[in-house]
This record gives structure tokens, C-alpha cells and sequence, in this order.
């Protein structure tokens, strides 16, 4: 077994407590803004739509405007989980010939067959049509409490400050600065000068967002369906043609979130509701499946766990590359939000746009980041993922909510691409099957296996772990670490005998769960 390089981290995160409701973020910020609802009487679709419209203006390289995603939610005393799918979709004029092969493998995450001028990436001709505001929109109106503006209005004062650069954006900024200078719009905001803004001394320098702040506003006077149908879906078709896209009046016109039932998972003496369809959802069904015959449940899991995880994963992922048609794991962004409230109310919000900034693409009129949905394609013909005009894609979410005794229990998600869906299960089995508290399943290790590449396994594992696995699959160790990210960055929110609880990634320095009194994690 060969190591991958160490970084010496030491990392630790406590669990929150609230009566009055827990949000769990990536950005600690974006999370205090869904506290912030939850404290003045929103409910957790409240501060979970609150919370996603934030993460535009201070996390805009995962998710945004311009991207899409799954909201599972659970009612305090419903019998079903409804799934809201806003998924993204391929424009009607998409044309597949538009991304001949190049020969080799690509640099994105699913490493397709190279697509010349990598097409699928970034670049206007990435873009799919995105689902972000009109599922936040029907969360809200479905379930929600509070009015349309209120819950737009934290997003626009974060976007009219500015992004704060401390060193983690600098560096969220600067992985990804090659590309992002190649579109002038989007190097003019996030490379002024032409380089990456950097912290000095002193307070973060704050990093003006070009015109997000004001369609922000533009959302909350004229409504969501603005975004589809009105002034600002003119703009951003306008700026999407001038850059060569095929994005179209129409396909933004036409398109509309859905609520639809959860794949439901029976695991142990709980029921774990799933994101359906085209998500890591029943493939997480088929994980659980497995482990459900072959481990024990006790008080630790030990060698043989750690095995049957890394099989269970191994089997499932091979049946998902057979009937679906993704490949090996690499480097993805996506935001995952957590929320319980004061009755019990359960959300979990997965978001995307799905690679670092997306298609590199900001339209210079709105300020809004644009997904690179058709990435998630298969370029190659005939086969289940292909390219296709009008289509939904393949997509790694996998949001979870898990009730016990018929009532919410835990809320769950991750974001990390590939790597989502084995956090989650694991994450899952650490409570259920080992009894764990909340803090203890987040600082268990965990090991990867999100393709046809070898078991990564947390250095802090045991040797015994490492061995036993090392003995029937290819497998390396790798640090829990900020950067470079080697395991999914999960958080979560939990509910017992009344009382809410919440943490988030030990490895990410932004990430927090944030209680309605004020206290955080």
C-alpha cells in the first residue's frame, strides 16, 4: 500500500445543541443566515431556501444561480418525504455533434472521452439549463413560511458587501484561476488585476460580485419566474448567445422544478428516504443493501466493517459504470445544507454547479455563475448518459433524510462529486449500525471508493483496517484534509428525545452548524 503525502492535520469540531432549530453548512456564514431564520420563527425550508440563495454570494465557486440541484423535506408529522428535483437539463438546440471526440481522457470528473476543445467543461457550449431558482422557489411556495423577499434578503446583502478573501477562498479562487481567465466577465470580477485576490494583514479584503447584488433585488421585486420568463431571463439569454450558447428563451421558459416522492431505503430500525431518479440515491440503496447483510452491528467498526464497506462500494459503483455510464472520481463542487427546526421538520439541500465555477462562465449582465451541466453527459453515442437535446443528466446528489419511529431523525448530505455517496453511507452506518453519537460518526474515519481507482483510507485508520482491505483491493492512504480534497465534505443535523443537534466536515476550515440561539461548531 503506497501513502499518499502527509500534511500533519489535527482536526477536531463539536456537535451544536438547539431547541429552537440547527443549520449545517460548508460556509459557516451561509448557515448563520439560515439560523438567523430559524431564530425570528421560519421553519427549515425557510432557512434552508435562505441558506441557499447565501451561498451564492459567499461560497459562488460550489453552487449559485446559475446551477441546480435535489431538497429532500421532512415534516415533523408527515409519513413522506417529498423530494423537490431541480435538476438541470440540456437545452433544446443542443446539437451532440457540437462536441466531437478528441481522442484521450478528459480532465473532468467523470474522465469521458476528451471532447475537442474541452466544450463540455467550460464555455458557453457547457451550460444546461438551470433549475436552482425555480426549485428554491417551489420549496418555498410548497412548504415554506416566510415571504419570497425575506428570503432573498440576507443573499443580497452578502452580495452587496462583497465576497470576504481570506486564505481558503483565495485558494477556492486560485485552483481555478487558469480557466476563469480565459472569460473576460467572469476573470474581471474573480482575477482582478489578473491575478487571484489575496488576504493581507488585517481584515479580509472584500471582492465586489459585479452585478449578482442587483438581480438578487431584481428576484425578490418581480418573482422567481423573472429568472424563466421575464427581464432577467431576456438577459441572460442575450448574454449566453453572444458567447456562442445554445441556451434559449424557450428552454429557460419551459422549465420547472418538480416535487416528486423519495426513493425510500429500509436500513436497521430506520427508514433513510433518498434523492430518486438520476442521483447517487439508488445506488446509496444498493450500498445499504449489501451492508445489511454483511456487517454486525456493535460497538466500533473494525476490520471486517471497513472491508465490506470498501466491497459494498466497489460492487455497486461497478453495476452504476455498467448501466449508467460514469467513470473514475475527480475534483468536484457542490454544496450541501442541513436543517432541523423547533418542531422536528427535517431538510436536506444538495446544490450544484457542478465543477469549481462551473463553465467558468459569469454573464456579465446578471453576475450569474452558469453550471457546466453538460458535463455530466456521456459525449459518446448510444449509451445510457449521452449527450442528447432536452435531456436530464446522470448526477452524484445524494441528499438523505433517515426517520425513526415514523418521525424525522437525521438530515445528511455531502458534497465532493463522486465521493458523496460513500460519506453518506458510511456516515449512515457509523449511527445505525454502531450506535455513534452525532460528533463520533463525523470524526470516525472513513475510507473512499467512488470508481475504478484504488481505496483511499483515512491515515488515522488502523493498520489492521489498511491491511485487510489492502489484501483484496488496490488501496492507498490520504490525509482528512483543506486541500488537495481527498474524501467527501459532509454535514449533517440530528433530532433525539426533542432535542436538535448539528455538525458539519471536521477538514473544512469554512464549514459549521450554527444553532437558532447562536451558537456554532
Amino acid at each position: 500500500m503506497s501513502d499518499l503525502p502527509v500534511q500533519n492535520w489535527r482536526l477536531r469540531k463539536a456537535a451544536v445543541t438547539s431547541a429552537g432549530g440547527v443549520v449545517a453548512a460548508q460556509s459557516a456564514v451561509a448557515a448563520e443566515v439560515g439560523a438567523g431564520v430559524l431564530a425570528a420563527g421560519g421553519n427549515a425550508v425557510d432557512a434552508a431556501v435562505a441558506t441557499g440563495f447565501a451561498l451564492a454570494a459567499v461560497e459562488p465557486w460550489m453552487s449559485g444561480l446559475g446551477g441546480g440541484g435535489c431538497m429532500l423535506v421532512a415534516p415533523a408529522a408527515g409519513s413522506a418525504v417529498h423530494a423537490i428535483d431541480f435538476g438541470m437539463v440540456a437545452p433544446a438546440a443542443l446539437d451532440p455533434a457540437d462536441y466531437p471526440l478528441a481522442g484521450g481522457a478528459d480532465a473532468g470528473m467523470f474522465a469521458w472521452p476528451a471532447v475537442v476543445g474541452d466544450r463540455n467543461l467550460k464555455g458557453f457550449a457547457a451550460v444546461a439549463v438551470p433549475g436552482q431558482v425555480d426549485g428554491l422557489r417551489l420549496a418555498l411556495e410548497r412548504f415554506g413560511s416566510i415571504a419570497w423577499r425575506a428570503a432573498l434578503a440576507p443573499a443580497i446583502d452578502l452580495a452587496a458587501a462583497g465576497l470576504a478573501v481570506d486564505w481558503y477562498a483565495c485558494l477556492g479562487i486560485a485552483v481555478a484561476a487558469r480557466e476563469l481567465a480565459e472569460f473576460e466577465a467572469t476573470r474581471a470580477v474573480y482575477l482582478p488585476d489578473g491575478l487571484p485576490p489575496a488576504p493581507v494583514d488585517g481584515p479580509p479584503p472584500l471582492l465586489p460580485l459585479g452585478n449578482l447584488a442587483r438581480t438578487l433585488r431584481r428576484l425578490a421585486e418581480a418573482g422567481a419566474r423573472d429568472f424563466y420568463e421575464g427581464a432577467l431571463a431576456d438577459s441572460i439569454v442575450a448574454d449566453m448567445r453572444a458567447g456562442g450558447g445554445r441556451l434559449s428563451r424557450a428552454d429557460l421558459a419551459g422549465y420547472r422544478a418538480a416535487v416528486v416522492p423519495a426513493l425510500e431505503i429500509p436500513y436497521r430500525d430506520a427508514i433513510v428516504a433518498a434523492a430518486p431518479g438520476l442521483t447517487a440515491g439508488p445506488t446509496l440503496a444498493r450500498v445499504l443493501g449489501d451492508l445489511a447483510g454483511r456487517l454486525t452491528p456493535g460497538v466500533a467498526p473494525g476490520p471486517a466493517a471497513y472491508l465490506a464497506y470498501a466491497e459494498s462500494l466497489r460492487d455497486a459503483h461497478a453495476e452504476r459504470l455498467a448501466t449508467l455510464g460514469d467513470s473514475a472520481p475527480a475534483p468536484a463542487c457542490t454544496s450541501h445544507v442541513s436543517v432541523v427546526d423547533r418542531d422536528g421538520t427535517m431538510v436536506a439541500l444538495t446544490q450544484t454547479l457542478l465543477s469549481r465555477f462551473g463553465a467558468k462562465v459569469l454573464l456579465p449582465d446578471s453576475g450569474v455563475l452558469m453550471n457546466n451541466g453538460i458535463m455530466w453527459f456521456d459525449p459518446r453515442p448510444g449509451r445510457p448518459n449521452s449527450l442528447a437535446p432536452g435531456k436530464r443528466p446522470l448526477t452524484n446528489m445524494c441528499p438523505a433524510v433517515a426517520r425513526r419511529g415514523g418521525r424525522p431523525w437525521l438530515a445528511l448530505g455531502a458534497s465532493g462529486g463522486r465521493r458523496i455517496m460513500p460519506a453518506v453511507a458510511q456516515v449512515l452506518s457509523f449511527l445505525l449500525d454502531f450506535g455513534m453519537t452525532l460528533e463520533d460518526a463525523f470524526h470516525c474515519p472513513r475510507l473512499d471508493l467512488s470508481g475504478d481507482g484504488p481505496a483511499v483510507l483515512d491515515r488515522r485508520l488502523p493498520e489492521a483496517v489498511a491491511a485487510a482491505v489492502g489484501a483484496r483491493l488496490p488501496a492507498v492512504r490520504g490525509e482528512l484534509a483543506a486541500y488537495p480534497v481527498l474524501f467527501a465534505s459532509p454535514n449533517a443535523v440530528l433530532r433525539e428525545n426533542g432535542v436538535n443537534s448539528g455538525i458539519a466536515d471536521i477538514g473544512s476550515p469554512w464549514s459549521a452548524a450554527v444553532a437558532a440561539g447562536g451558537d456554532s461548531g
